[in-house]
């Protein structure tokens, strides 16, 4: 059985409270999702493509990540999810959060910085079914029929910025 903590909407823990995964989350509460956008030093983007026999499967995702555990800070939460899900690591650097009351989630995302060996990327069974890394111009205009979620786009100056990444 995986535990959350429980949050309120100004990502506050809250005392005293836990959440568990697949019971519902009672109004007023959330749990925190890590998102971790991953940027290799010579600027291409690392995409994961959703196992089959996921929600979404067959989808590209632009980030690693999941929620975290109970009494993990979101920091250790987005480490651990990329090492799991990706088998990297580099600087991690927070860049956005946001809330969704719909289901219940504090989003917190991630910009991970990593000069690490490109074909070094390992598959987590279950979860990811193949990688690839793209461009900034294609990550910033990848499809929604193609990509799981757009939301850590949200948080990236470079990918919304037209002229971003472009020589002089």
């Amino acid at each position: 059985m995986e535990r959350w903590d429980a949050y309120d909407a100004d990502f506050h823990r809250v005392e005293g409270k836990s959440l568990v995964r697949g019971e519902p989350i009672p109004d007023g509460l959330y749990h925190i999702v890590c998102d971790v956008l991953v940027r290799h030093t010579d600027g291409s983007y690392l995409l994961m493509l959703r196992d089959p026999r996921k929600h979404s499967g067959g989808m590209w995702e632009a980030s690693a990540g999941g929620s975290a555990l109970q009494g993990e800070a979101p920091m250790a939460c987005a480490v651990r999810e990329l090492r799991e899900e990706t088998g990297l690591c580099g600087r991690m650097t927070e860049v956005g959060r946001t809330a969704s009351a719909r289901n219940h989630t504090l989003y917190v995302c991630y910009l991970c910085e990593t000069d690490g060996d490109k074909d070094a990327v390992t598959l987590q069974d279950g979860e990811t079914a193949d990688y690839r890394w793209v461009s900034r111009d294609a990550l910033a205009n990848m499809p929604k029929t193609e990509l799981v979620t757009h939301r850590i786009q949200n948080f990236i100056d470079e990918l919304r910025r037209p002229d971003a990444g472009q020589a002089e």
